[in-house]
């Protein structure tokens, strides 16, 4: 049974407690505070004062006389007694030249009776109401008062500070919100041909390719107002406040057209809905309803066009994906070796840079990087040009800054013992023989025994002279042979195995079984599909679509892949046995040694 939460006490227990606060107060504590000052003494103490001269003033109340004396030192008491019925009192205090009075009772009006008794009390009690409610509400994270206010922000031209031109690698992208940045400023053109712009454009990809940044450009191209908004911001802990939420955006949306509205990580409110039974999200649910009833229900010739980002869209529900709603899905995939160079450059133009980098080179390098990592090398690239006391950014910052994206900056005060430095040695320049050695393969751009932050004892970089699209078997199958040349070094010339190699092993055995059982790269299985890829934009999780004995059948056609490059790279290593031995010696001795340094070593 699903545990049932405790409700929130109602404000009005609040104002009682308030209430019952402030009359204990009146009751006990401001009286005590008063009686501390006032010393309480019989009436015939007070006629004795009186005859020794020690009396100022008197005070005569109904029930009880107030009088001020002063003791030998001149310091000012103040008593209080009881009065009694005592006609001579009077001739007794003008006589002994003391000043005294009696007390008017002051009656106030009606209307002040009436105020100090209902109206202040109120309005006391609304703004101790209000203190609360308004800590409540920080608590609780929302605000009851503006229950259906979208927290859209509202962003102008000038405001955004990007255009295309700060966009590089996404051409195609680009080309697409183009039309639609088109489309609000001339939709009259648009409607002379009869067509008509889509409600709603999806921009889907991996972390960090820009997605985020060209909303923001189609913001600054478009001079017309941008509307920006995470989806995360829809959900809240009532059900029905981010349906709210949803009417209220385009409530402002419509109001405000032509314009666009851009809402961030969609996937949040957009999921598939399923019969989840218990547990499912009321709130959720009916926030996508509304939405999807919102895209119906604008026309989008008034000029609103909905812009939405996520890397998975494969989570989103069908309904809103059909045309009429999100009509067109624009890919911002990772950038090309020329999107990246692109990149590079645009982002370099906000550092000095030296005028002999090699952008190209760094592009290589940096195969598969994202426009925010890329963006990352060139911040790391001018932090390093200052640690090193420079005022323009090298190749050797760049390069460097490569390094640390992808493996961590170096741990030069890592204490390594001489034998756990040969053994690391020989396992790099295994990598590299095997991997030079061999046709289909990469050329070796650098090797390095200098430990990094990330756990890598050393590595050997390959980079390519261009970019392949496509890969071939005997490309895959060399990598793996090229993974399994440092544990095969360390076989042959110490003849144990060391722990080294755990990075080798899960990288050999991943594409090892992708050959077999996506890449139809496999005699047994053919053309046959065994596995599928769920979150392709994030990590790209593989799970087996196959019974438990093909399942057992794939393990044994992936050991034997893995089996027969391994034996290649052993017998590759063999064969350049003299090699292998000068090249690790060089390498002991320089610890970072370049693709060209090794070439020339191996082929002299």
């Amino acid at each position: 049974m699903k545990e049932q939460k405790n409700p929130r006490k109602p404000i009005i227990y609040y104002y009682i407690a308030a209430m019952v606060m402030v009359m204990l107060l009146n009751a006990f504590v401001f009286p005590l505070l008063i009686r501390q000052k006032i010393n309480q003494v019989d009436y015939g103490t007070f006629l004795t004062q009186i005859e020794n001269g020690k009396v100022r003033v008197v005070e005569i109340e109904e029930n009880q006389i107030g009088f001020i004396t002063v003791d030998d030192e001149g310091k000012e008491n103040i008593y209080v007694t009881g009065r009694l019925d005592d006609p001579e009192l009077v001739s007794r205090l003008h006589k002994a030249n003391i000043k005294f009075s009696k007390v008017i009772p002051k009656q106030n009006s009606p209307l002040m009776n009436f105020i100090m008794t209902w109206v202040f009390p109120i309005i006391l009690f609304i703004g101790l109401g209000q203190i609360f409610a308004n800590s409540l509400q920080k608590r609780m994270g929302g605000n009851a008062m503006t229950f259906g206010k979208s927290n859209a922000k509202v962003y102008v031209e000038a405001q955004t500070g990007k255009t295309f031109a700060d966009v590089a690698g996404q051409d195609e992208a680009k080309e697409a919100l183009t039309e639609i940045v088109d489309f609000l400023h001339n939709p009259g053109k648009y409607k002379d041909i009869g067509a008509s712009m889509p409600k709603g454009v999806l921009l889907v990809g991996p972390p960090g390719t820009g997605k985020t940044l060209l909303a923001k450009a189609v913001a600054g191209e478009s001079k017309v107002p941008f509307f920006s908004i995470s989806g995360s911001e829809f959900v809240e802990m009532f059900v029905g406040m981010g349906a709210a939420r949803v009417r209220d955006l385009f409530k402002q949306a419509q109001q405000k057209a032509p314009c666009i509205v851009f809402i961030d990580e969609i996937d949040t409110i957009g999921k598939k809905r399923d019969n989840g039974g218990i547990g499912g999200n009321d709130e959720r649910e009916q926030t996508l309803n509304q939405l999807l009833t919102e895209m119906d229900g604008f026309n989008g010739e008034k000029g609103v066009v909905i812009l939405a980002a996520t890397n998975r869209p494969e989570t989103l529900d069908k309904a809103l994906l059909r045309p009429g709603r999100f009509d067109r899905r624009v890919p911002v995939e990772l950038p090309d070796l020329a999107g990246r160079e692109a990149i590079l450059q645009v982002h370099a133009k906000k550092v000095k840079i030296d005028k002999d980098v090699d952008f190209n080179e760094i592009a290589r390098a940096s195969s598969g990087a994202s426009g925010a990592e890329l963006a990352n090398i060139i911040n790391e690239g001018a932090l390093r040009a200052i640690r090193c006391g420079r005022t323009k950014v090298t190749q050797s910052d760049l390069e460097e800054a490569v390094e640390v994206v992808v493996a961590g900056y170096q741990r030069k005060g890592a204490v390594i013992s001489p034998k756990e430095k040969q053994i690391i040695a020989y396992h790099e320049i295994g990598h590299a023989i095997v991997a030079a050695k061999q046709t289909e393969s990469a050329p070796v751009h650098k090797i390095t025994i200098i430990p990094r932050t990330s756990g890598a004892l050393g590595y050997t970089m390959q980079i390519s002279e261009g970019e392949n699209v496509l890969m071939t078997k005997e490309e895959a199958f060399n990598k793996i042979a090229t993974y399994t040349g440092g544990r095969a070094a360390e076989e042959l010339i110490f003849g144990t195995y060391t722990s080294g190699a755990a990075n080798d092993i899960e990288q050999a055995t991943k594409i090892a079984r992708m050959m077999v059982t996506r890449l139809g790269m496999s005699k047994n299985f053919d053309m046959m599909a065994l596995e599928t890829v769920s979150n392709q934009y994030l990590g790209g999780d593989a799970s087996l679509i196959c019974s438990p004995e093909t399942a057992s059948k794939i393990d044994e056609e992936v050991l034997s892949i893995i089996k027969k490059a391994h034996e290649k790279a052993i017998n590759i290593l063999k064969d350049n046995m003299e090699k292998l031995h000068e090249l690790s010696r060089y390498l002991i001795e320089r610890e970072t040694i370049t693709g060209d340094e090794f070439m020339a070593v191996l082929t002299r």
